[in-house]
């Protein structure tokens, strides 16, 4: 039986700056085995109970995985609207498909534009601050769905 676990998180990077947070927000709730969270995150978090907290050192291969050289790419500006005020750091997607890569722009020259197609968290080893606050077995619907709806098992989206 999958069960569906809500935790508080709190991510940071090496030197221990925070980039992520649920702390003050509403818990995240994943289902078991689906991969909605990263792999080597899930694996601590299904041998934990209720109240407990740890910290997840999660390795860059179990996250978002190591950079693929083959996704930083450069393209033609004349791929870009021509009024597209282009800036280092800025994401974009390629359509509006919610699963396309998200590419960041790393350079801009005069005529051509470096784009990079891993995750931003990629080649990054994550650190965790989980605390679990709730776990109860996932419904019938949730399992044919492949995702949790919520902390009491309604489904958010319509």
């Amino acid at each position: 039986m999958k069960r569906v676990i809500g935790f508080h998180y709190t991510l940071t990077d090496k030197a221990g700056t925070v980039l992520d947070s649920s702390v003050g927000d509403e818990p995240l709730y994943f289902l078991e085995n689906s991969q909605q969270i990263i792999p080597g995150l899930e694996k601590v978090i299904s041998l934990m109970n209720v109240g407990d907290k740890r910290k997840v050192e999660v390795k860059a291969a179990d996250a978002y995985g190591d950079i693929n050289p083959e996704l930083v790419v450069k393209v033609k500006k004349t791929q870009f609207p021509p009024d597209a005020d282009l800036q280092v750091g800025d994401q974009f997607q390629v359509n509006n498909d919610a699963h396309s890569p998200v590419f960041t722009i790393m350079a801009v020259e005069t005529d051509e534009v470096t784009v990079d197609g891993n995750h931003p968290m990629a080649g990054k080893d994550l650190f965790f601050d989980v605390e679990i606050v709730g776990q109860r077995p996932a419904t019938e619907e949730e399992m044919s769905h492949g995702h949790a709806h919520g902390s009491h098992g309604h489904d958010g989206h319509h």
